[in-house]
């Protein structure tokens, strides 16, 4: 299990990194692969699985509260991305994808820190 949570951290560290670093890139990108087509969000189902597997996995861990918290919002918001009222859906993402860049990296550094965190608690990091 310590793999699978080390896996999770390693997306975020990615996703909040290039959050970091370009912003603006990372964004249009997202816009694009959108525009192309919606069945894209049909991956939200992963986004299911890995929340469960944070809430299951994290049981007794530092920081467990976070992790229940970070792993039912992940569930949560996969189940509406993927099953959610489409024009409801819609204006969410709309509203997500049009922020400010500095927006995007306070995002990144949420990301980045929940990474870092994760990698703690697992003993992957500091002394445990």
């Amino acid at each position: 299990m310590k793999y699978v949570l080390a896996a999770i951290a390693g997306i975020w560290m990615a996703d909040g990194l290039a959050l970091l670093v370009a912003p603006r890139l990372v964004i249009a990108r997202v816009r694009e692969v959108l525009a192309l087509s919606s069945t894209v969000l049909r991956w939200e189902g992963v986004a299911v699985c890995l929340g469960v597997l944070l809430l299951w996995g994290t049981v007794g861990l530092h920081y467990e509260p976070l992790w229940m918290a970070t792993g039912l919002a992940m569930v949560v918001k996969g189940i509406f991305l993927a099953f959610g009222p489409e024009q409801l859906r819609k204006n969410v993402l709309d509203w997500c994808l049009h922020r400010e860049d500095v927006d995007y990296r306070f995002w990144g550094l949420a990301l980045c820190t929940l990474a870092l965190l994760l990698l703690h608690a697992v003993g992957w990091l500091g002394n445990e």
